[in-house]
């Protein structure tokens, strides 16, 4: 990238779009851990690995990938819902870990007068819940979730909502995501992709399609020249 691409982002950038889970939140290790109680529970064997594929995708493409690695009689619709009650019982009203850096990105971004929005494959409701249980919610401009657009990542669309939501050139907007689907809607959409591995190493396409892979969110404030104290 160079000293120039450092220059050029620390001039040019409008708005930040983030991911929530596995991004603002602890959560992506947190449903694979409730999913695999209900795989125990029901005897499903090697779930780790289809739900791996499902990281960053919405609540369809997800009973999709599963039903292609289990058989169309797989009863997914079931199983969901026991995993949301045991992730609700578990991590509701508050209980999901924040990642660190999480609200003093969002605090510095926020007196910089940056636009700030949400691009979760979540839906809308869970996302609301959570940020606000977690007290970042008026910090957004804008919150785009899986249910609200018609395709999920790898595909832009959720991305592109949100920059016309909050009146943004996708160029003049950073993405944080953690999933490869994630970088890769990003990329696809123009915007300025910037990887925070969570649950998945940034790999070689990761490290082509991103501007910056960061190991956190405290490196991504550096990265982008915010002033934590402002």
């Amino acid at each position: 990238m160079g000293m120039a691409s450092s220059d050029k982002e620390k001039r040019g950038f409008k708005a930040v779009v983030f991911d929530m889970d596995g991004v603002i939140f602890d959560s992506e290790r947190a449903t694979m851990d409730c999913w695999i109680e209900v795989a125990e529970k029901h005897g499903i064997k090697d779930i780790e690995s289809p739900l791996t594929a499902c990281i960053g995708t919405n609540a369809q493409r997800t009973r999709e990938i599963l039903l292609e690695a289990y058989g169309c009689d797989f009863p997914y619709d079931a199983y969901h819902e026991e995993e949301s009650r045991i992730y609700s019982e578990r991590y509701g009203g508050g209980k999901i870990p924040v990642k660190n850096g999480a609200s003093e990105i969002l605090e510095s971004l926020k007196c910089a007068g940056k636009k700030i929005a949400l691009a979760s494959s979540t839906r809308r409701q869970r996302v609301v819940d959570q940020l606000r249980n977690a007290g970042i919610l008026e910090y957004f401009d804008a919150v785009i979730a899986g249910d609200m657009v018609t395709r999920s990542k790898p595909d832009p669309e959720i991305f592109l909502v949100a920059c016309e939501t909050i009146g943004v050139d996708p160029a003049d907007a950073y993405a944080i995501e953690d999933s490869y689907n994630g970088i890769r809607a990003a990329h696809r959409g123009g915007l300025r992709p910037l990887m925070v591995p969570d649950m998945l190493p940034a790999n070689e396409e990761m490290y082509e399609l991103s501007e910056a892979v960061l190991e956190s969110l405290v490196e991504v404030i550096e990265y982008l020249g915010l002033n934590v104290d402002a």
